[in-house]
């Protein structure tokens, strides 16, 4: 099947061209003929299945079929959970409507809310956002939705984990009753389904993919590991491998930090990506990793959260996620767009029940390989992991795991007694 067959004008088509893509993804097969048609849609889709055009394309048909939008209102508003995803989300939109008389921007939290009032008041049709930065903007009434005609929520069961259903409300009754509403989530849950029965007038369903699986192109390992040893392994990994581009999650902001900074002490060039970094130190963090400037990424579930790279050949969990959808969502940063991709989790004693509930998830066994060298100790205890506020978890208040008495606080020696500058030369 070609995009050609999909009802798409040619100003769409030549779009797409001059994108690179030729054959359009499942679905995009399924998802544009249906939403051209007009009706709501509920979509299982996981991150790099090409959703993103499935909902863009038709959405600027629809809206270029009728241009009478003389005041520029808002016409197609497009939700995102994180800054991130909102800002690819509005270059997509951008890309596509290149050649199509449609204004869209992106508004989000962490910037100056200033120059995004004037293009607003400078009037648009396609308006990307996060929920909370919305809501700014309209309780300074900086923006009108009352001439939405389409509404997609893009990663709603992320945005529902974050606790932006509160903010969805808010925003859904600040809408006209009559529009399109387009539902994308990865996985499916009790709040997702009363959401969708709600929202949805008579949906499309569709699924490209089994509920709650793991991309089928992801490879992935389990490597067994003290939990003081994790970061000597994942340095020896990434050093003795030659891995050259490698996104590691940890389960707190605090934790992304130290990582970094220890992985730079072992001589791999790494960076962060957090919560509680600036919008601008975000994007320079993201922007040195997509260039190769930085090897590593250290990022949290929250700020990962849809960021879309190219070919991104390796994810490595160093600490598993509380809630065991979370994997599903990390390892979906690899193996994107037909690619293969290898995951990687770093598990401890402490993680051996969130391991298993993964495994249940799954319906399947993780593959459990052992490096040499790097053998748990078997008399260390599990210990406890707490969850913290946001519903993520560490093991202590400071956000990292406890220390041994006598044990150094970066970890810089094994348990064997190796230091860290015997293994640093596997980094170089």
């Amino acid at each position: 099947m070609s995009f050609d067959s999909l009802g798409l004008s040619a100003e769409l088509l030549r779009a797409i061209q001059e994108q690179g893509y030729n054959q359009p993804t499942p679905i995009q097969q399924q998802a544009i003929p249906v939403i051209l048609e007009g009706r709501d849609i509920l979509a299982g889709a996981q991150t790099g299945t090409g959703k993103t055009a499935g909902f863009t394309l038709p959405m600027l048909q629809r809206l270029s079929r009728q241009q009478n939008n003389k005041q520029r209102h808002p016409r197609a508003l497009i939700l995102t959970p994180t800054r991130e995803l909102a800002a690819q989300v509005r270059e997509s939109v951008k890309n596509y409507s290149k050649h199509l008389p449609l204004r869209s921007a992106a508004v989000f939290g962490g910037v100056s809310i200033n120059p995004q009032i004037k293009l607003l008041r400078s009037g648009l049709d396609i308006l990307v956002a996060t929920p909370g930065r919305l809501l700014d903007h309209v309780t300074q009434k900086t923006v009108d939705l009352s001439k939405i005609e389409i509404l997609i929520l893009d990663e709603a069961d992320r945005m529902l984990d974050m606790g932006f259903i509160r903010d969805i409300r808010k925003i859904l009754d600040l809408l006209p009753r009559q529009r399109q509403n387009l539902l994308f989530s990865a996985t499916y849950s009790t709040e997702i389904k009363q959401l969708s029965d709600t929202l949805l007038n008579k949906p499309a369903m569709i699924e490209v993919a089994r509920r709650n699986t793991a991309a089928e192109r992801v490879v992935q390992l389990v490597h067994p590991v003290d939990r003081a040893r994790k970061r000597e392994l994942l340095s020896w990994l990434i050093g003795s491998k030659n891995w050259q581009q490698v996104l590691v999650f940890t389960r707190t902001k605090h934790g992304a930090n130290k990582l970094a900074t220890q992985l730079e002490q072992d001589g791999i060039r790494a960076t962060a990506i957090h919560g509680n970094k600036s919008q601008g130190a975000r994007t320079k963090a993201l922007a040195d990793f997509k260039s190769g400037k930085a090897r590593v990424l250290v990022a949290t579930d929250v700020a990962a959260r849809g960021l879309d790279i190219d070919q991104l050949p390796h994810v490595v969990n160093f600490d598993l996620p509380d809630v065991a959808e979370d994997y599903v969502h990390r390892i979906g940063r690899t193996g994107r767009a037909g690619n293969e991709g290898v995951a990687v989790s770093l598990v401890c004693v402490d993680e051996i029940k969130l391991l298993k509930a993964i495994e249940r998830l799954l319906e399947r066994k993780i593959l459990k390989e052992t490096i040499e060298g790097f053998e748990p100790d078997p008399s260390i205890k599990a210990e406890p992991i707490h969850k913290t506020r946001n519903n993520k978890t560490s093991h202590n208040k400071q956000g990292h795991h406890k220390q041994k008495p006598g044990a150094r606080k970066d970890n810089s020696s094994g348990q064997n007694g190796k230091s860290r500058k015997s293994w640093s030369r596997h980094a170089a």
